[in-house]
């Protein structure tokens, strides 16, 4: 699983670098700059969050299969479709433990994360072209814990460890 691995963890560290990215937005001065309008920007959130998902899900693709070739596709449902069956009944399993409790959905009675997706399955289109949508909209709240769920569950699919080199001795 070399290689493999190796791009998995760095797909997975740069959806979460996006993640924590996106999270200081809140933080920053952006809401108190001048230059800025903030409608005009409504989109940046959500399609950020959107790549965020498609990536940690191709991470966990790769990581599945053991191979560095991942789908092209940026529609969260099928990503989520082609993960293995275990790894879909794991997430969802963690999604309703955690993530559904906290974040439940009156629309559905079987709230999983099969929701989250299919609502957002093409969030980084829609809101990348926010300008042509007519009817869009993102719980990002949801989409968020979902998206954090993911990757903490992706970083317990493996360990780092410092290995030192044996030197022959003198």
């Amino acid at each position: 699983m070399g290689a493999a691995l190796t791009i998995a963890i760095r797909i997975a560290n740069s959806a979460n670098a996006i993640l924590q990215r996106v999270k200081t937005f809140d933080q920053g001065d952006l809401h108190n700059n001048e230059e800025w309008d903030m409608r005009a920007h409504i989109g940046i959130e959500p399609m950020l969050l959107a790549l965020s998902m498609e990536l940690a899900l191709k991470a966990w693709f790769v990581f599945d299969y053991d191979t560095p070739e991942v789908i092209r596709s940026h529609n969260l449902s099928k990503l989520f479709a082609s993960l293995k069956p275990e790894s879909q009944d794991k997430l969802d399993f963690e999604f309703r433990q955690s993530v559904a409790l906290l974040h439940p959905n009156i629309f559905y009675i079987d709230y999983g994360i099969k929701n989250v997706l299919e609502q957002h399955e093409n969030a980084f289109v829609d809101w990348r072209y926010i300008y042509e949508a007519e009817n869009i909209t993102f719980d990002k709240s949801a989409f968020t814990a979902t998206l954090e769920m993911l990757l903490s569950e992706f970083k317990k699919r493996y360990r780092i460890e410092e290995v030192s080199p044996i030197l022959p001795s003198e």
